[in-house]
């Protein structure tokens, strides 16, 4: 028995599954999860010193790769001055005016703790300032686990085979309407039918959480100037593409100017952080400045602001590096992309920037119906091979892989030799 196997055996008689978010586990798979100990660079080690390629970097933040030393430095400092203060600080300001700097939509920013509140608040302070109840969403796309947004979400949810969640009651989703990820008269028809009563629009500019889905030509465009016409926020959710895509994100990326932006652990460096930010006009509506409540003992954590300045410092500074990273990224996916149809293998390789899928399925993917033909059990075989040779990829389907400014051209060439090695059985 490795020392994950004997540490999972432990986990499961304290943490539900053994695991605590169900993106770590290994189930759908149908193997253990490795325990991981350390990292550098894009090297991560489990328990057993058992060394890979890391291709899923904490989920999308570490962009620079894991312990980069700018970042370790920040940490380090500050947390030589202690680690929560409960109180004002002079670098959540910093923080904040970096944010405004990077991204021309937002005017002001609040600092919370994860995606899953910065979403959670970002929607309460759209119907604050609205003063209307209904959102839509859009099928496949994840939001976190708040209760109104655990509406046929993709990722975890997806792979665990729930379309939504127990413990949620009907109340709390009667106002969250649900359309299609790539169809614009699936929401024009919730406007239509209740032109005055829809807060906002909330969506992941470019789907990450059912594999990575991307939008098509003029939907992100429709989807602004359905909520200009019927009065609604569009609430762009750059969990995963803000500061990825680009240094403005996906809007910058694809020129849509939403009215508020969520962001991640991506501006933390990888650690527990998350924001949502907007309009002035918009985020004057959040206590204490009005009447939208939000709070948060923990919310702009000096040492993540410490990491996040860092880590946003070095990107705002090094335009050139986003060049570099996509110019990469396009090489290894379009490489795959090559390499299966030399062999007459018909899945899916969708990617953008440095983020991108291999869908186990011959049609095209481009909305949650689509993503839901992989073939689960074909991405399990592959993937468990991958993992066994090094290659640490996301245990389900409907992940994407994350290429980082720290992942070398021999890696990524090794990694695409083992792809081959193991595509060239079938």
């Amino acid at each position: 028995m490795t020392k994950s196997e004997a540490l999972f055996k432990e986990a499961v008689t304290y943490i539900p599954g053994g695991v605590n978010s169900p993106v770590r586990a290994f189930g759908s798979i149908g193997s253990t999860p490795r325990f991981i100990k350390k990292a550098d660079m894009v090297l991560i080690w489990d328990e057993d010193d058992q060394e890979y390629i890391d291709f899923i970097g904490s989920w999308g933040p570490m962009i620079l790769g894991h312990n980069h030393p700018a970042v370790f430095d920040a940490v380090v400092d500050y947390a030589k001055r202690g680690l929560s203060y409960g109180a004002a600080t002079k670098i959540e300001v910093e923080m904040a005016k970096l944010v405004c700097s990077m991204v021309p939509s937002i005017e002001m920013v609040r600092m919370v703790n994860s995606g899953t509140e910065a979403v959670m608040s970002a929607i309460r302070t759209a119907r604050g300032y609205t003063r209307r109840d209904k959102i839509i969403k859009f099928t496949g796309c994840y939001h976190g686990h708040s209760d109104g947004l655990l509406v046929k979400a993709g990722s975890g949810v997806m792979t665990a085979g729930v379309p939504d969640s127990l413990g949620v009651p009907a109340g709390c989703t009667q106002d969250t309407l649900s359309a299609e990820y790539n169809n614009l008269d699936s929401v024009r028809m919730h406007f239509q039918r209740c032109p005055e009563e829809i807060a906002a629009v909330i969506v992941e500019p470019v789907a990450a959480n059912m594999g990575t889905v991307l939008p098509e030509d003029g939907f992100l465009q429709g989807l602004r100037e359905l909520c200009t016409k019927y009065g609604a926020l569009l609430i762009f959710d750059e969990v995963i593409t803000g500061f990825r895509l680009q240094a403005d994100g996906a809007q910058g990326y694809f020129g849509v100017t939403p009215d508020l932006t969520t962001y991640g652990k991506i501006i933390g460096a990888g650690m527990p952080v998350g924001a949502y930010g907007g309009r002035r006009e918009i985020m004057e509506v959040v206590s204490p400045c009005g009447g939208v409540y939000q709070a948060g003992t923990l919310s702009g954590n000096p040492v993540a602001m410490a990491a996040g300045i860092a880590q946003l410092s070095i990107l705002k500074s090094h335009p050139d590096y986003y060049v570099k990273l996509n110019q990469k990224a396009d090489r290894f996916f379009e490489s795959i992309k090559e390499m299966l149809k030399e062999r007459g293998l018909p899945y899916q390789v969708n990617h953008i920037a440095s983020l991108g899928s291999i869908f186990f399925t011959d049609q095209k993917v481009r909305d949650y119906d689509s993503a839901k033909t992989s073939d689960t059990k074909a991405y399990a075989d592959y993937c468990n091979y991958m993992i066994q040779h090094g290659i640490y990829l996301a245990p389900a389907q409907f992940e994407a892989m994350f290429i980082s400014m720290a992942h070398l051209p021999d890696q990524l060439c090794h990694t695409l030799d083992l792809m081959q090695a193991y595509f060239e059985r079938k």
